[in-house]
């Protein structure tokens, strides 16, 4: 009734350009979205009041005799922020990095553009750091997670057990120099074991960088000399308008299929992985 008579009334203009009927009917919407608001901020917060007078324990740690253990929704909040940092984890601690660095080369040496796609790459890649490193997962499965699920061991505990191989494994794919200069760089002495993943992590990516360039580049020569091969011959022939990547294209996709390509790439990636 009161915004029906207030919509009837003639506009009165004030200063600014604004009139009286409009800012009361702009007044009675934000009361209306403030009212709102708080009675849907009380009805997500009774629960929780509720929960407290009814003395149930949000946040809770226990003494045990292994050391200290979390509450159970404490573990839930660890373990999905351990899931939203996996595929962090799988890029930066694996060797997938190297997979789809060499696999983007060889694209690019190739002369395709856009074939095979990125996703397909990437499925490549994914499905070959799988396997390779199946070992490690395996040996984490069993000395953390099942420990863990038969409440054996504590989660910091299993955390810790977890870390183990895949440190190990980092550590046999990361060079010396690279250890040495993260080492540097973050003030730490010590053995190469006692160190953590937030040095051994920025060393193996920086070794696996430098091996994907390195398999890389024997990767590239071929296919460098086959384009080097044609632009000669055009060139000789007088045919300098025509692309030497056009012609070579299919010259190097016959010899990559001739050599059976994908499997001796395969092979070279998942024999330059170490200490599995």
């Amino acid at each position: 009734m009161i915004l029906n008579r207030l919509q009837a009334m003639p506009p009165i203009v004030v200063s600014y350009g604004l009139s009286i009927r409009r800012l009361l009917c702009s007044g009675m919407l934000c009361r209306g979205l403030l009212c709102s608001g708080l009675l849907f901020s009380g009805l997500l917060y009774s629960p929780l009041l509720l929960a407290q007078e009814g003395g149930i324990t949000l946040f809770s740690t226990a003494q045990t005799a292994s050391g200290q253990d979390y509450n159970v929704k404490i573990e839930i909040l660890i373990l999905m922020t351990l899931l939203g940092l996996l595929p962090i984890m799988m890029l930066m601690m694996t060797c997938f990095t190297r997979f789809i660095i060499v696999l983007a080369i060889l694209r690019q040496a190739l002369g395709l553009q856009q074939s095979p796609p990125n996703k397909v790459l990437t499925g490549i890649a994914l499905a070959l750091t799988l396997l390779v490193m199946r070992p490690v997962w395996t040996k984490i499965h069993q000395d953390a997670v099942i420990p863990f699920q038969n409440d054996e061991i504590t989660l910091p505990q299993a955390l810790g057990r977890a870390e183990v191989p895949l440190k190990n494994y980092m550590l046999a794919q990361t060079s010396s120099k690279s250890l040495e200069q993260m080492m540097g760089i973050a003030q730490t002495t010590g053995d190469a074991q006692q160190q953590d993943l937030t040095v051994v992590t920025p060393a193996y990516i920086l070794s696996e960088l430098k091996t994907a360039f390195q398999i890389g580049f024997m990767i590239y020569i071929p296919f460098l000399v086959i384009d080097l091969i044609v632009a000669s011959i055009l060139m000789a022939m007088g045919m300098m308008m025509l692309s030497p990547l056009i012609v070579s294209l299919p010259f190097k996709l016959m010899l990559f299929v001739l050599c059976d390509g994908w499997t001796l790439i395969v092979g070279t990636l998942t024999a330059s992985v170490q200490g599995i």
